[in-house]
């Protein structure tokens, strides 16, 4: 029998509003939103003591990128996709491949980055 526990996801992004529209998106499809924190620092803390199944990293936290984090998620084996209203041409190569959603979130895109994010495929828009 399929577990039918939840999606665990951990939401990083530093815009409440946005956060918010991004938690009720994946609460819609059924997922479980263990956290949202709006800073590095403290995704860093978390992410190394929560149970999560994904992350959805916004690239730019308050001026500092997220990519420590997403090194560390990568590390982990931690499935991940990233948000942002900024063009992706800073994104290290390395993290070049993961999906990645454009700012408004649109629940058809963010869905289908999840799926990509949670299979281990990897697209760029």
């Amino acid at each position: 029998m399929p577990d039918a526990s939840p999606l665990k996801v951990l939401v990083v992004e530093d815009e409440s509003l946005v956060a918010l529209d991004i938690e009720n998106m994946l609460e819609e499809m059924g997922c479980k939103v263990v956290a949202s924190v709006p800073r590095l620092v403290k995704a860093l803390e978390l992410a190394s003591r929560l149970d999560f199944d994904l992350a959805v990293l916004d690239i730019n936290l308050a001026g500092e990128v997220v990519y420590p984090l997403a090194f560390r998620l990568a590390e982990r084996g931690i499935p991940f996709l990233f948000s942002t209203g900024y063009g992706t041409s800073t994104l290290p190569p390395e993290l070049s491949d993961r999906p990645i959603v454009k700012k408004p979130v649109a629940p058809a895109n963010l869905k289908r980055a999840v799926a990509l994010a949670r299979t281990g495929m990897r697209s760029v828009n």
